[in-house]
């Protein structure tokens, strides 16, 4: 049965904007039955995803690049959104986004109570509202993003549904069965496979090559040194990074401290390539579709004295290739604003965070320990282990959007690497 009428459990209808934002109507359907009414100033499409909310005030060019919301519906709970722009969407030399977080956008839709039609920053140079067009990415404008976040946080996140209130489908707003049923696979899907590269990228200095996944190993090893002796008159360490869904700001700060970086598809056994260091990185959906990942992860651990780190989706992995187990979060991390604390320690972080999913510390063998632990409902945010170079994560060191607080999490790791 639809849910909209006012009382504290249901939803609400509220004021719709005017200006741009007066685009299409549509509605917001949840897997609960619920309902909101809104309109739309993106792409107009219908879309299904996991609804989740983020409570950052700024950074939604690189939230809506950021490949772990990949099969989402980003719900900004900060009202005003949109009056800043969006920065130019160019590449540098290597390939990597100069502002953004990705190639392109990841997120299925984002939901925010107020759309600014009109923009100023120095950096800005077109709208929020033509950008989601011109990527057929739909926006909704007109919701009471307080009440979803209620709802959110009450149930825990949940599938929804975009229609346009003239589609024939679901023209009187009520979820048919068919739509409940599809809503319910989100965890089911593999959207690490859906965000990672296809190919072998090797970043050296501000330079950048491509191999087919087939190349031989020796061959590879082979051309990969070749490319680096004649991009630096002296030999970088080379980290191997696996590609669960990077955001480019991890690439970044490891270039700027003097790395070359081989950036490897989420599933490709890297085993026998040469490296100093491995790095797992974010990624979206459930660890446990990444089974693949684990078992090459596990074989790189038979090298105690590899340097290992995680960031988000690779914290996870690195704990299943350490025999723990996941958990999903009742509506997860997604904010600017994470306290965390350094295990052991008075130490304190202000961290950025995007994540489902969290370790369950109780599953930890004797070799690991927590290294981090959220100040606000005690959950995992990253682990160590207790006699090896290998530690993760579960925020974003790297930020981009948000607070810069651990990055020194990337100078830890390079000092570990062998010269």
């Amino acid at each position: 049965m639809t849910k909209e009428s006012n009382n504290a459990n249901v939803t609400s209808s509220s004021p719709l904007p005017t200006g741009e934002g007066s685009g299409e109507r549509l509605l917001l359907l949840l897997s609960d039955g619920t309902v909101f009414h809104g309109r739309s100033f993106g792409y107009e499409k219908p879309v299904t995803g996991e609804v989740v909310f983020n409570t950052a005030m700024t950074g939604y060019p690189e939230s809506l690049t950021d490949p772990s919301y990949a099969g989402q519906l980003m719900t900004l709970t900060y009202p005003l959104v949109g009056n800043y722009g969006v920065p130019p969407f160019t590449f540098e030399a290597n390939g990597l986004a100069t502002f953004m977080e990705s190639e392109h956008i990841h997120a299925e839709a984002i939901i925010v109570g107020d759309y600014s039609e009109n923009y100023s920053h120095w950096n800005a140079v077109e709208s929020l509202g033509d950008w989601l067009k011109r990527e057929q990415i739909p926006g909704i404008t007109g919701i009471d993003t307080r009440e979803l976040t209620k709802v959110l946080r009450e149930h825990g996140v949940m599938t929804g549904r975009i229609v346009f209130e003239n589609a024939e489908e679901n023209a009187e707003g009520k979820a048919t069965e068919a739509e409940a049923v599809k809503m319910e696979k989100y965890g089911e899907v593999n959207y690490v496979d859906k965000v990672s590269c296809k190919e072998i990228i090797v970043y050296v200095g501000t330079e950048s090559r491509r191999f087919p996944i087939s190349t031989p190993k020796e061959a590879l090893n082979a051309a990969i040194a070749q490319s680096a002796s004649h991009s630096v008159t002296r030999p970088l360490k080379r980290v191997l990074l696996v590609d669960c869904g990077v955001k480019h700001n991890i690439i970044r700060c490891l270039l700027r401290r003097g790395v070359e970086v081989i950036r490897v598809p989420w599933d490709y056994d890297f085993n026998g390539l040469e490296f100093d260091g491995l790095f797992i990185s974010n990624g979206p959906g459930d660890p446990d579709t990444c089974d693949a990942a684990v078992q090459n992860i596990r074989k790189a651990m038979q090298n105690e004295q590899l340097p290992i780190f995680g960031i988000c989706m690779g914290n996870q992995l690195l704990a299943k290739a350490g025999g723990a187990k996941i958990y999903k979060l009742k509506y997860g991390h997604r904010s600017h604003n994470q306290p965390v604390r350094m295990v052991g320690t008075e130490r304190c972080f202000i961290t950025s965070q995007n994540h489902g999913y969290a370790v369950d510390n109780d599953t930890l063998s004797a070799d690991w320990e927590p290294l981090f632990i959220n100040m606000n409902d005690g959950s995992n945010e990253g682990i160590r282990h207790r006699c090896n170079p290998w530690f993760s994560a579960q925020f974003h060191p790297e930020a981009a959007s948000g607070p810069t607080d651990t990055e020194f999490l990337f100078d830890e790791f390079v000092k570990l690497l062998v010269p």
